[in-house]
Order: structure tokens, then sequence, then C-alpha cells
């Protein structure tokens, strides 16, 4: 018994021995972040004195720099094709780290070119790396109040640095600072390109309800400047950014902007599609102002009449098919017939069979919901002869007209 004991009380001082000595030993946990290669302040061979020493270069040292600086490029360039990407990076970010001294402007290009590097070999740290000290930079900027109205290259460069590393909050800021400067010079051409980048990032994350007011100025700078192929471009956008946001009148206007220029440059090819959508815009307004359910038809129509007249047979089915949907919303099934049976004829037009075994199948629908069963048997029987020359559908026909033939016993 007291052996026993002896091992029990020799076990549990060695167990809990261990386990102190575990505790000891245990490994400290990794920094979350490593630090930055950007940051290194370690004496570099090419520089002629430390980084921590923060006089300016001299021109005579400026110009045997650069040189060596592309070098490192080119030779981070040649490591990447050659596949070692980590060494690469290596080379590139002790370039980065030395091209500060040549300024903020050299390093945020610099940063700028690096930084699309890694984003297209998908190296987040690399990009996490360039991103922050790109956001040091502002900071600075911001504190010793360097504004684009100061150095707007700087600011425009900052701002492209941060697309290229799909930073596109802090691009926008960027861009605000410089859009903000060109107001003030009145630079028109700055103003317009400006614009566009912002345009073209707010519509990248699909934020189209920041991107309709910068469209919306770009429309009033072009058509104030009577460019019609800018204007014709900003309208387009402005069609899509409504569309998505579901804004019918706006969407309205634009299109109906459309339509008059391109009428006036005698230009029909586009009318049908305009058309299409300014009847549909009419349509969700018309829940609201049931009036404008005739402005719907009437659209509808001129589409089907302007793409049959330009051969566009698809594109005159189509405006059929829509026609026809509202007539039935409308509970005008007659009209919803006879605009079926146009749409045959448009579609062996287009020598669209498929279309043709649709268009039969509908009107056969459509004499079902009028109880006029012989009608919509023949409709399924000419369906049926459609698609066994496709063999396609056959079964579903034939289920048509069994049913159709029971009702009309």
């Amino acid at each position: 018994m007291l052996k026993r004991l002896v091992l029990i009380v020799t076990a549990t001082i060695f167990f809990n021995s261990s386990l102190t000595l575990a505790e000891s030993k245990k490994p400290k946990p990794p920094d979350k972040f490593p630090p930055s290669p950007l940051e290194i302040t370690t004496p570099d061979p090419l520089l002629p004195r430390s980084p921590k020493d923060k006089q300016p270069l001299t021109l005579e040292e400026r110009q045997k720099l650069e040189p060596a600086l592309d070098a490192l490029n080119e030779e981070a360039a040649a490591k990447l094709q050659a596949g070692d990407n980590v060494g690469a990076f290596e080379i590139w970010n002790r370039e980065l780290r030395l091209r500060r001294f040549f300024g903020s402007l050299a390093e945020v290009q610099a940063l700028s070119r690096v930084g699309a590097v890694a984003w297209n070999q998908n190296d987040s740290q690399e990009v996490q790396y360039i991103n922050q000290r790109l956001q040091t930079i502002q900071k600075q900027l911001e504190s010793q109040k360097i504004s684009a109205q100061t150095d707007l290259e700087l600011w425009r460069s900052l701002g492209q640095a941060y697309q290229n590393v799909r930073s596109f909050k802090l691009a926008i800021e960027a861009y605000d600072q410089v859009l903000l400067a060109v107001r003030q010079q009145k630079d028109t051409a700055e103003l317009v390109q400006t614009l566009q980048t912002i345009g073209e990032i707010h519509l990248s994350w699909f934020d189209y309800p920041k991107a309709a007011p910068i469209y919306e100025e770009l429309l009033s700078l072009a058509t104030s400047q009577g460019e019609r192929v800018k204007e014709v471009t900003y309208l387009q956008r402005l069609a899509e950014i409504y569309a998505q946001t579901q804004q019918p009148q706006e969407s309205l206007n634009v299109l109906n902007k459309l339509v008059e220029i391109y009428v006036h440059e005698n230009n029909l090819t586009e009318i049908p599609v305009l058309k299409l959508a300014i009847a549909s815009n009419y349509e969700s307004l018309a829940k609201k102002d049931p009036n404008l359910v005739v402005e719907a038809f009437k659209t509808y129509q001129e589409a089907y009449t302007t793409a049959w007249q330009l051969q566009e047979y698809v594109r005159a089915g189509e405006a059929l098919q829509k026609l026809i949907a509202l007539y039935r919303s409308q509970g005008q099934i007659d009209e919803a017939l006879q605009t079926s049976q146009i749409i045959v004829d448009t579609q062996a037009q287009a020598a669209n069979f498929y279309g043709m075994m649709q268009a039969y199948d509908q009107i056969g629908q459509l004499y079902v919901e009028h109880k006029d069963y012989p009608q919509a048997l023949t409709a399924f029987k000419k369906g049926l002869e459609l698609a066994q020359q496709l063999k396609h559908e056959e079964a579903y026909f034939n289920e048509q007209i069994a049913k159709v033939s029971k009702a009309n016993l």
C-alpha cells in the first residue's frame, strides 16, 4: 500500500513538473502582421549614407543611384519571368525603399508600378505592404498641407496607385482632392478626365447611385461643348445606371435623348432596342399612373414597326411578345391573339422555326383562355408539326392536343 502511494505521489510531481516546463517553453505566438519590408532601415550598399539620414540626395548622388534602381527593377522583372516570385518582390521592395529618396512622386509612381504587378500575381501580402505605404504618404501630405492644388501630379499618381492595388475607396479620396483642384483651376480637360476616372471606379464597384451624378455632369459638359460621340457614351452609361437603380423616369429621359440623336443622325439600327427599353419604363410607371399604359402600347408598336422595316425579325418578334404580355395583363385577349398571328409571320420571315413553334403554343394557350377549343386544337397541331421537324417538345404538344380534345367533347 505504501509503495503504491509513493508511486502515485512521484507520478503527480513528475506530471506537474512536466506541465510547468511545457508552459515555460511554450513558443510565443507569431506576429499577426510581420513588419513591412518597405520600412526596413538597415543601410543599403547603394546609398551614400544611412537611411536614417533625412537629408535629400545631391544631384550627383541621384544621378548615380537612379540607373542602379532601374537595374533593380529589370532584375526583379527577370526573376518574376523565371518564376521566382519571392526573389522578385524582395528586389522590388529594396528598390521601393530606395525610391523614397527621390521624393514622394517618384516613390508613389514606383509603388503604383509594383502594386499592379503584385495584384496581378495575387500576392495579397505585398499588396498590403504597398497599400500601407501609400496611406502613410497620404497622411504625410495631409499633415504637411500638400493638397492637389499644390501638387496635382502627385495626388493623381496617388489615386492611380490606389486603383492598381484595388483600394477604390482610398482612390476616390485622392481623386476627390484632384477634382477640387481642377474645378478651381477651371481646367475643363482635367475636369473631364478626373470625372471619367471617378465614374469608372464607381461603376467597377457597382455603386450606381454615386456614379449617376458624375455621368450627369459629364453629359452636361459634352452637350455644352457639342461633343456628340461623348454625349452618346455618357447617355448609354446613364441608361445602364438608371436601369440598375430602377429609376424609370430618369431612364426615360436618357433613352429619349438617345433616340433623338440616332434619328437625327439617321442611325435607325439602334432604335428598336431603345424603344423596347422606353416601353418597359412606361410599363413600370403605369403601375402608379395607368394612363401611361397607352404610351407603353404605342412604343412597343413603334419598336416592332422599326425592327420590321430594318428586317430585324428577331427584334420585331421580341417587341410583339412584349405587346402580347401587355395585352394579356390588360385582359385584351382578342388583341393578344391578333398579335400572336403576326408573330408567326415574323418568325417565318426570320426562318425561326423554334420561334414559330413557340408562337403556335402561345396562340393555343390564348384560345384555351378564350374557351375556343377548336381554334386551340388547330394551333397546337401546327405547333406539333414544327416540333416533329425540330424533334423537340413533341410530347408537350401531344399532351396539349389530348387535353384540348377532351375539353372539346
